[in-house]
């Protein structure tokens, strides 16, 4: 009876000690406000967007629309745009549209998922593109191309389209979500400061107005500290109850006389 009452209670906070510490987190919700209707025209002008915002703009096709966004250490950021395409009477010709994201150094980074390029029919209405990064470390080797903490750009433009069809206005949609990817992609490490335009001096860009909702990380802390001392819960656990196991009453066996 003692033996189960122990691995009862072993097995008790076992459970306790997993769920405690859950390795994704859902993303932040949105601060209110309201949603920005317009778009930079390069990366100096880059309209600042928060994740789970909905931003827009209108525009005319050949534009190229910038907004930048905050991703910081540990997140995997998506990005999803629409455009609403014009009225399929004054096309000629389908267009191509694509979205690019880089990041505060400005370099372009590869999609992981989604899909960042596509082809609309001369009739089509809309087209829908998306793109899923790679999760941001805390700091990287300087040779490495990784996403690093800061802000981020996201770019739309039309990439394949007819002269004639140039100057149609079109409505431009975008979105931003982030989500945790939990302590197994973090690294030990942190920037001394996210790579944000005009970091280190007072001259700041449009773009660096934004940062997430509780600040920057930067890498200092992450889930994996917590999944650390859960282990080393449970190995502490499974040694008292190994103990409880093998220890038996305590007392010798009674050997009858005259044997």
């Amino acid at each position: 009876m003692r033996t189960t009452r122990v691995w009862g209670r072993v097995a008790a906070l076992a459970a306790s000690a997993l769920l405690a510490f859950p390795g994704v987190a859902a993303a932040d919700e949105g601060k209110d406000g309201e949603a920005p209707s317009e778009a930079g025209t390069s990366f100096r002008t880059a309209t600042a967007i928060r994740p789970d915002q909905d931003a827009s703009a209108e525009a005319s096709t050949g534009d190229y629309l910038y907004w930048a966004f905050p991703v910081d250490a540990g997140q995997r950021a998506t990005v999803h745009a629409t455009v609403k395409l014009p009225e399929a009477a004054a096309r000629h010709a389908a267009s191509t549209w694509q979205v690019d994201v880089y990041d505060g150094l400005r370099r372009r980074q590869a999609c992981r998922l989604g899909t960042p390029r596509r082809t609309a029919a001369q009739d089509a209405g809309a087209v829908s593109l998306s793109c899923t990064l790679r999760t941001v470390r805390a700091w990287s080797e300087q040779w490495a191309n990784d996403p690093l903490p800061g802000t981020y750009y996201l770019r739309l433009t039309v990439t394949g389209l007819k002269a004639d069809d140039l100057g149609l206005p079109v409505r431009a949609e975008v979105r931003v979500t982030t989500t945790d990817a939990g302590g197994a992609q973090a690294v030990d490490g942190a920037l001394a400061e996210p790579l944000v335009p005009g970091a280190g001096s007072d001259r700041r860009t449009p773009a660096a107005a934004t940062e997430p909702e509780d600040g920057w990380a930067s890498g200092r802390w992450s889930s994996r500290w917590l999944w650390t001392a859960g282990g080393g819960v449970l190995a502490a656990l499974a040694g008292v109850g190994g103990y409880a196991l093998t220890r038996g009453s305590g007392r010798p066996a009674r050997v009858p006389q005259g044997l």
